[in-house]
């Protein structure tokens, strides 16, 4: 989850030194980024959703967006696409992803086993969480109901839709400890969730900083494909997210020094803005004095 706000017209691209992005200012539509491999890009967060649309018009629907007036759209939009029934997977346990899981039932909803846990201990948290951020929103979020995934795994699974076949697979800790990378080969598509991010800083409010790196380093090391949809923001490819990587690394660096040195020198080396390192150094210090 992220709460950083785009500007409607102008993309807003980050101070990385990154060389492509699929699509520019163009919301609440379809684009097909791969052989029957959709995204929609939502002003609501800066969302993308996923569709993958199998031989028999059967589909995968990554993420369900953050309530069920979301979700309601999304399927809305879904439909323009296929009339086939759908498999759901949520990328990680955060509300942005998931509250929208309800209007999808019955069919199966999958995510990591802490992506369950997750929901079923602190959905409610995060309801109230975000009353508080945003009251003007207090009714849509007051009637969702809290669905967790009823599909589980640990490490990887394989979902065959409509004959095709669509990897998930959880690297280890990163952006949260249940993100899932949806892996489409036949298209040459990843869906890295909120283990990528364009447009703002990554989030790190639940975040593991000193794993991040090297979870995301196996991500791009085992799915080669060059289209990468972040959780947030533009398509990308590999280079931005190497990009990203390297940043990544430079924060745990610093945050591990910091734990032994201090802020007072190392604040400004940082590659994001101060208010988004003192949340990078808070959680790697958790992880560090744990």
């Amino acid at each position: 989850m992220r709460v950083t706000g785009v500007d409607d017209d102008l993309e807003v691209i980050c101070h990385r030194p990154i060389l492509k992005v699929w699509f520019v200012s163009m919301y609440d539509t379809w684009h097909e980024v791969g052989d029957r491999v959709y995204v929609r890009r939502h002003r609501s967060f800066d969302l993308n959703t996923g569709l993958v649309v199998g031989d028999d018009g059967h589909c995968l629907v990554i993420d369900t967006r953050g309530s069920h007036r979301e979700a309601a759209d999304l399927i809305e939009a879904i439909r323009t696409v296929t009339p086939g029934p759908w498999t759901v997977v949520n990328s990680h346990a955060h509300f942005d992803h998931c509250f929208g899981n309800a209007l999808f039932r019955p069919a199966e909803i999958w995510g990591h086993v802490r992506c369950a846990e997750e929901l079923e201990t602190h959905g409610e948290r995060q309801r109230a969480g975000m009353i508080d951020y945003r009251p003007e929103r207090r009714e849509e979020l007051e009637e969702v109901a809290i669905v967790p995934p009823d599909q589980t795994f640990a490490v990887t699974a394989s979902l065959d839709i409509g004959g095709r076949m669509v990897h998930l697979r959880h690297f280890g800790l990163g952006h949260s400890d249940n993100d899932v990378a949806v892996h489409v080969p036949d298209a040459g598509v990843v869906f890295a969730g909120d283990l990528v991010e364009q447009g703002a800083p990554p989030a790190f409010a639940d975040s593991y900083p000193l794993d991040w790196p090297a979870t995301l380093a196996a991500m791009l090391a085992e799915m080669p494909e060059d289209v990468i949809v972040p959780g947030h923001g533009a398509v990308v490819d590999r280079a931005y997210a190497w990009a990203q990587h390297d940043e990544l690394a430079v924060a745990a660096d610093l945050a591990e020094r910091a734990h032994v040195e201090g802020l007072r020198d190392l604040i400004g080396r940082f590659p994001y803005p101060e208010d988004v390192s003192q949340q990078v150094i808070a959680r790697a210090f958790l992880q560090l004095d744990a």
